[in-house]
This record gives C-alpha cells, structure tokens and sequence, in this order.
C-alpha cells in the first residue's frame, strides 16, 4: 500500500511538472540560418528597466514562445509586438504580461523581439521589423502542428508602433520581404490593434514612429506606402482595435482611419475608444473598471477564432 502511494505521489508529480512544462516560455533565434538584410558588427543590445522594461539595438531578433496547458488550449495563436516608436521595444507590459495573459485564456502567444530600424544593423533598415514579424509568423505556420496551433487561426497583436508593424504585416503580406522557399503564407488571419501608429496624415501622424522607420526625409509615396489606411484591400485580415479618446502621443484618428477603411471593404472589425486612458496602458486601462482584452476574448469567440466553452472561458 505505502508502495503504490509513492508511485501514485510520483505520478502526480510528474503531471504537475509536465503541466508546467508547457507554460514555461522558450525563446528561439528567430531564423534558423542568416539573418536576411543583417549587417555585421557587435551585438550591442540593451536591456533596461525603470518601471518599463526597455530594449534596444535589436541586432538578433527572437521569437518567445508561451503555451497554454493542454486542457485549456483552444488552438489559436497570436504574434505579440510590443510598442517603442521603432526605437525600443516595450518587451513586458505590450509583450511577455500580454503573452501570460493570452495564456490564461488558452491562447498560444509568440512575443517576437523585432530589429529596430537601424543602418548600423541593416541594409534595408525599413524592411527589418517587417521582415521579423512575416518570420514569426512563417515560423508559428511551420510548426503549428509541434505547438498544437491551428494554422488557420494564427493572428497579430501590436501596441503602438507595434501596431503600426502588426497592420503593416495585416496589409503587406502579398509580397514576402524574408526567404520563403516553401511557400508559406505570411498573412495574419486577424488582427488586434491596440493604440497603434495607422496613419502618415499631418495631424494624425506619430512623427517619431515614421521618422524612426523611413527617415525625415520621406517621400509622399514612401509616406503612403507605410499610411497602412490607404494599404486596406479586401484581403485584409478581421480585426479588433483599442484606443483612448485622450491620447495625446498616438491620436485616436489612426484607430478610426483603419477602421473606416475596412468598413469601406465590408471587412468585419470591432472598434474599442475609451474616454481616458492615455498612451502606453498596455492590459489595464486605470480610468475604466472596463476590460479590453475581456472585450477582445468576447470579439474572438463572436468571429468564431475560439469556441465558447467552459473549459476556455474560466
């Protein structure tokens, strides 16, 4: 009897440290070979935190893998880029919280640590975070079947200027700017947009955003090519998008541009604008008791990315 006790006591922790497996995040080079459009040099990437955790001078990009247990997954999965003004990445309250969160709802997450645009570590410094965010979500399709994901239901999360990269992936994904020998589609099946840079318009524009990405010196078509309102088609992915009315970094016009955009194409969205809130909340909006990823949980079981189940919704 003390025997099959201690079998039993190991048994049970077996499964409790397989069950923690499975949620403990991994991080992975982003791309198994070469860096495409990389130049070379020192890795001089920094990591600071002065209550946000900050980094920089991205030189090898990552891809964070977070996994929901096996009794909660729902199969669907989102590419996570945190927000920085293409300057930094806001890598913990717009990525890894973010991630855990999505866990919680049985959501696999993917928080891509994206080059920022930079001559010092590329040749093409514009193309850089769209070509890291186009891998992470090649490299989530390749292996969707290892990660119990269904390929099918593989979406984009962008905060900011990760917005503005997550819709730029939602808009541009006809031509792949990274090798892709076999073929895989680099298209979001949606999309959650939450305080992002849309917009290139005088009055609307995050200055420092498109400045960082293309230059000060733009030119009018450069300016809208990277206008990710004027880029909406008809294959342009669901999507839901958050805004505060108050925000004076990033104006609430680049949410309701892009979503006059996909009305226009009868492409179906969801559009969230609080009266406060500011810039950079991340999960928690502090002037509202109102939740907006409890609004995005309910917006993805509505478009039926998610079943709604008892076993998903706790």
């Amino acid at each position: 009897m003390k025997k099959l006790a201690i079998l039993l006591l190991a048994l049970f922790s077996l499964n409790v440290s397989s069950a923690l497996a499975q949620t403990k995040p991994m991080e992975l080079p982003l791309y198994e070979g070469n860096i495409p459009n990389a130049k070379p040099g020192p890795n001089e990437e920094k990591t600071e935190k002065d209550g946000i955790l900050r980094i920089s001078l991205v030189r090898n990009p990552t891809l964070t893998i977070y996994l929901p247990s096996k009794e909660k997954a729902t199969g669907a999965a989102v590419v996570i880029c945190p927000g920085g003004g293409y300057s930094i990445l806001a890598a913990e309250h717009e990525g890894s919280d973010v991630a855990r969160k999505l866990n919680e709802k049985g959501i696999a997450a993917f928080v891509v640590k994206y080059r920022l645009p930079s001559a010092k570590t590329s040749t093409n410094p514009e193309i850089a975070p769209l070509q890291d965010a186009q891998q992470a979500i090649r490299v989530v399709r390749k292996r969707a079947t290892e990660w119990q994901v269904d390929p099918n239901r593989i979406g984009i999360m962008g905060f900011s200027a990760g917005g503005h990269l997550a819709s730029t992936a939602g808009t541009h994904f006809q031509k792949a700017v990274i090798p892709n020998p076999d073929n895989v589609s680099v298209r979001p099946d949606f999309m959650i947009l939450v305080y992002p840079v849309i917009s290139s318009r005088p009055g609307v524009v995050h200055q420092g955003s498109f400045d960082n990405l293309i230059g000060k010196n733009a030119s009018p078509e450069k300016l809208k090519e990277y206008s990710n309102e004027q880029q909406v088609t008809a294959q342009t992915p669901p999507t839901f998008l958050i805004h505060a009315s108050d925000d004076k970094v990033v104006p609430p016009a680049n949410s309701i541009l892009f979503y006059q955009a996909l009305q226009q194409l009868s492409i179906p969205a969801e559009l969230h604008i609080y009266p406060k809130g500011g810039h950079g909340f991340g999960l928690k909006n502090p002037t509202t008791p109102d939740d907006w990823f409890e609004r995005f949980y309910n917006w993805m079981i509505a478009s039926n990315i998610i079943k709604n189940t008892t076993a998903v919704s706790k």
